[in-house]
């Protein structure tokens, strides 16, 4: 976990995960963002955040070794958007576990609906790239949810989930953080209508129950929330204890609107 010192009220805080995608353009941009961040955690007296930044693939290195000074250092991890099927095969224009873990990547998004929805990636690719993940001894953050809310979602999203996590053991699941993220309530989409956690937690519920039928344990992982996260809606996902935390993909890359998503989190 993100600055994880151990101790149990390290684990009952909530993890903030930003993704940003192709932004920013410019390493410059991206040290704004995070130099606003650290200033912000600076002005702090109690409450820590927990915090995983995945830049895009060209910033990594440099996004890596910024989180290693001042009060990033101790509040924050690095990620990587995406990762090979494969640890060692010639793949042109893949990055590899290993190559990501020695840049000090610690967390790993995998099955973003983009990905899915606009890259075609199927359930059996993210399968492969999860267990590329766990392999690699980094937390895969597992992204989730239903194109459309009609009255097959739920059959549709045991599916998903069955082939999504199709050959992991209970220890490895629970290894994983899972974003539910309704592709019908992302502002990108045609269409798109908010979500509300009441209805978020209908379809974590129905994940929940499919793995722990097909594992046959208790042992679950935890829950993110990622259907559009900005400063208008964050407080009603992130003081909901039905959530452990909240994927952020283009608020994350405004540093004046992630502050106000930070502040909201840093006061529940």
């Amino acid at each position: 976990m993100a600055g994880d010192k151990s101790g149990e009220n390290t684990m009952k805080k909530k993890l903030i995960v930003s993704n940003w995608k192709m932004q920013p353009t410019t390493l410059a941009e991206a040290e704004q963002i995070l130099d606003l961040v650290d200033e912000y955690l600076g002005s702090l007296s109690e409450r820590e955040l927990n915090l995983v930044f995945c830049p895009p693939f060209v910033f990594t290195e440099e996004v890596g070794k910024i989180l290693k000074t001042s009060h990033l250092l101790h509040q924050s991890g690095l990620g990587a958007q995406d990762i090979s099927t494969d640890d060692r095969m010639a793949l042109t224009g893949e990055v590899s576990g290993p190559m990501l873990k020695k840049l000090g990547a610690r967390y790993v998004i995998v099955g973003h609906s983009e990905r899915r929805w606009k890259l075609g990636e199927s359930d059996e690719v993210v399968n492969k790239k999860l267990k590329a993940v766990l392999r690699n001894e980094m937390m895969p953050i597992v992204a989730v949810g239903e194109k459309t809310r009609d009255d097959n979602f739920e059959d549709f999203l045991k599916e998903q989930v069955l082939n999504t996590f199709a050959g992991l053991s209970a220890e490895e699941v629970a290894r994983c953080i899972i974003a539910y993220e309704p592709v019908w309530a992302i502002s990108t989409t045609p269409g798109a209508r908010p979500d509300t956690p009441e209805s978020a937690l209908e379809s974590v519920e129905v994940i929940k129950e499919t793995l722990a039928t097909a594992l046959q344990s208790t042992a679950l992982p935890r829950y993110l929330y990622g259907g559009s996260i900005t400063s208008v809606n964050a407080r009603e996902f992130l003081s909901n204890d039905g959530f452990d935390g909240v994927l952020i993909g283009g608020a994350s890359t405004n540093k004046e609107e992630f502050v106000k998503i930070l502040a909201i989190a840093s006061k529940l």
